[in-house]
């Protein structure tokens, strides 16, 4: 029974109610359906009752990694999925949250979180973690993936989409552990906390937030470098499991 209810609840979320509002993968195109099944949707429920939505991935079978501003009191993830309606998709509770201690919600430094699955995710040819990068230099050839809206509508994508991005050398973005790309095609605020995914198929960024510089210079594209934060991910998933039997620690 309960089983059914979250799948009822899940057709919901993803049926594109016109009551929800979300970002927006700018630019860009439909992904190959399951081709990237570390993909997860996250619903986040928020006090004035209206659900708000965020990327992540799958780091292993208990934790999905996410931007820290996507946390909320009571959040959902959906794993396993591509286009609304769809079957086998798993709506699983999420346990706890771990945001970085040092996130600044004002200047989103440090945007970074783990989430912690109340039940294991199960891995099958949709549903994958994905392997974390740990790059010295400046990244090639990378893509974002989400199921914000694109240009050309106000709801959310029935579809898993993405975009290329090219990310730049920018000291400003370095300094602050960020990767950063430019261009008018990007990610927009509901696929933040998604993967930025590079060359060898690895995240390497956590996409974060996006800024439109006053002058009318195309927008700037935050990415939370992914290598900086490895020990912190590490300890965490160490640090519950230590208290939780279960949790498994794999990040290679």
């Amino acid at each position: 029974m309960f089983i059914h209810c979250k799948l009822a609840i899940l057709i919901l979320v993803l049926s594109l109610d016109s009551q929800v509002h979300t970002g927006k993968i700018i630019g860009g195109h439909e992904a190959v359906p399951h081709s990237r099944p570390y993909m997860v949707l996250v619903k986040q429920h928020t006090t004035d009752g209206k659900p708000k939505y965020c990327g992540g991935f799958l780091l292993n079978e208990d934790f999905v990694m996410s931007a820290a501003h996507c946390q909320a009191k009571h959040i959902f993830v959906y794993i396993g999925a591509h286009r609304s309606p769809i079957e086998n998709i798993q709506p699983i509770p999420v346990d706890q949250t771990f945001p970085h201690k040092a996130f600044n919600a004002t200047s989103y430094k440090n945007d970074i979180m783990l989430l912690k699955l109340s039940s294991k995710a199960h891995f099958n040819k949709n549903v994958r973690p994905i392997a974390l990068g740990d790059h010295s230099g400046l990244p090639k050839a990378c893509i974002v993936s989400g199921w914000g809206r694109d240009n050309t509508s106000e709801f959310m994508s029935v579809v898993l989409k993405e975009v290329n991005v090219t990310l730049i050398d920018d000291i400003r973005c370095s300094m602050e552990n960020n990767y950063c790309s430019k261009g008018e095609t990007g990610p927009a605020e509901g696929d933040y906390g998604g993967p930025l995914v590079c060359e060898d198929g690895k995240a390497y960024g956590v996409v974060s937030n996006s800024l439109k510089p006053h002058s009318g210079a195309p927008p700037i594209h935050f990415y939370s470098k992914i290598s900086h934060y490895k020990s912190w991910v590490t300890s965490t998933i160490r640090n519950a499991w230590k208290s939780s039997k279960y949790v498994t620690l794999d990040l290679d």
